[in-house]
């Protein structure tokens, strides 16, 4: 199978303040959920990814690491990591959107910290699927009143 070229697999954001390796393990988790790397697909080499987003190396190793620890790589002696063969069919939607709910809240936080309400000019609310965690979590934000967040719990 080819390797799709490492500058157009994965998008890295160093001053996001999620560390790297951790941007890299969420992206391959979300694609290999979502079926767009199937299992025998090329990941492109550490050397590659690192140059392509100016990198250090040991942090794609890192990444490549854990994610062969979890079971979704499969490290080939001589040959490209690749997508581990999956014991079972594509997540379904609800665990995949499971995987972006911190994100999500994270995005809900920070509007409500901007005041930016639900309604009136503030941002539409994402349709999520009726019933989803997500568009509770949403709701419960968007229309609760302002309170200061001061950390995670």
């Amino acid at each position: 199978m080819p390797t799709i070229p490492a500058a157009l697999m994965f998008t890295l954001d160093p001053h996001s303040g999620i560390p790297i390796y951790r941007q890299l393990q969420e992206q391959v988790r979300r694609l290999v959920a979502s079926g767009q790397l199937r299992a025998g697909v090329e990941l492109p080499s550490v050397r590659d990814l690192a140059l392509a987003h100016a990198v250090n190396p040991m942090t794609i190793s890192k990444a490549y690491s854990l994610l062969e620890a979890e079971g979704l790589l499969q490290r080939n002696r001589g040959r490209p990591m690749t997508v581990a063969p999956r014991r079972r069919a594509v997540d379904p939607a609800e665990r995949r959107l499971k995987q972006i709910e911190p994100q999500a809240e994270a995005l809900v936080q920070s509007a409500r910290q901007l005041e930016l309400a639900a309604g009136a000019g503030g941002p539409a609310r994402p349709y999520l699927g009726e019933g989803s965690r997500m568009t509770d979590t949403w709701s419960k934000h968007a229309t609760s009143p302002k309170t200061p967040v001061v950390g995670r719990s």
